[in-house]
């Protein structure tokens, strides 16, 4: 057969994306299959799921002891279904650890994830730090670049390119040992700061938190996620005590 210029590079172009358009395809399977579940490595580590992605015993609302019905187990993901949720805590209090979890945020949708909370303030956020998570594009929060996903909420702003689009999946890794706090969003590094030193406190003194009494002094306290009126989803939440 005659061959016509152009059509084996054409055809090989077609395979390649056939092959590329599989390996996606296979990848996506392999990530769903594997989602909320602990590695070989990890479990050898010391690692411990947080949610399994069947229920959410390790949760309860904050200064409660049960977890509301907005809080639901929904396709694999631990999902706030709507206002009035409530902010919720783990079971176990840590005081040195690496949290690792992906966050997906509705359109306009602003929450958080919190450390080190102690329940002795009126609110979950009273004396814990905040992670931000939100929708960059639409929620008005955005113009605060400390207000921006993967911040330290008000005090430290986390780089653009750590940013995702709502809708889409966000991976954080919170790190706190012996107060010095990290943490990265999308693999991307947003924080690094020792709670309680110099330039801790200078940007507590610069934040909305200037005035609240006992904010990121505990050592010990709850990891939290935040209700705050928006769709948001997690899973993959997984801590490693230090």
């Amino acid at each position: 057969m005659t061959k016509i210029p152009g059509m084996q590079q054409a055809t090989h172009n077609f395979k390649a994306v056939l092959i590329t358009t599989a390996c996606l395809l296979f990848s996506s399977s392999t990530m769903a299959e594997t989602s909320n579940q602990l590695t070989d490595a990890e479990k050898q580590a010391g690692w411990q799921l947080l949610f399994d992605g069947k229920q959410a015993s390790q949760w309860r609302n904050y200064q409660q002891q049960t977890l509301s019905k907005q809080w639901q187990v929904i396709d694999d993901t631990l999902t706030l279904t709507g206002k009035g949720g409530g902010d919720i805590i783990t079971q176990a209090p840590y005081e040195n650890f690496e949290l690792k979890l992906d966050w997906r945020i509705s359109e306009a949708g602003n929450s958080g994830i919190f450390i080190r909370v102690d329940e002795k303030g009126k609110y979950v956020y009273s004396r814990a730090p905040e992670i931000q998570i939100l929708d960059n594009l639409k929620h008005s929060d955005r113009k605060d670049p400390t207000h921006r996903s993967g911040s330290l909420y008000d005090m430290i702003a986390s780089p653009d390119s750590s940013h995702k689009l709502a809708g889409e999946w966000n991976s954080v890794r919170i790190r706190v040992n012996q107060g010095h706090l990290e943490v990265w969003q999308n693999q991307v590094k947003t924080t690094d700061i020792v709670i309680g030193s110099d330039r801790w406190n200078g940007l507590v003194a610069k934040s909305k938190f200037a005035t609240w009494q006992g904010f990121g002094e505990q050592a010990n306290g709850y990891i939290g996620l935040q209700d705050h009126g928006d769709v948001v989803s997690f899973k993959n939440i997984k801590i490693k005590e230090l």
